[in-house]
């Protein structure tokens, strides 16, 4: 098992998560996180952090398609370690619906 980062993060980027991660195992996008999921040791001490409810454990069903986006990204996005301030808007987008095909951007963050 691992955690997944899925598109409730796009446009949010809260970043609490990044802060309680033992192993550093997020990586920055553009307008979201990603999960490495060969790092990610399943202690899921980052789900309760994420105020967008964005970090699901890939055992629920319907994340297939989330566990090979932050595979992919995770092996092309910067590692973060530290978080920052989220987006002005991120509060706006919080709950939205449709935000991947809306918004998702493959660009890579700052990371660290």
């Amino acid at each position: 098992m691992t955690y997944v980062v899925t598109d409730a993060c796009i446009r949010c980027k809260y970043m609490d998560c990044v802060e309680v991660c033992p192993v550093d195992c997020f990586y920055e996008g553009d307008n979201m996180l990603v999960i490495n999921p060969n790092e990610c040791i399943d202690c899921g001490v980052c789900e309760p952090e994420c105020p967008a409810e964005a970090i699901l454990p890939d055992t629920e069903s319907g994340l297939e398609q989330w566990l090979e986006l932050n595979a992919t990204y995770s092996a092309e996005w910067p590692n973060i370690t530290s978080s920052r301030e989220p987006p002005a808007d991120a509060d706006e987008h919080k709950g939205e619906e449709g935000k991947f095909d809306k918004y998702f951007s493959a660009d890579p963050g700052e990371g660290d």
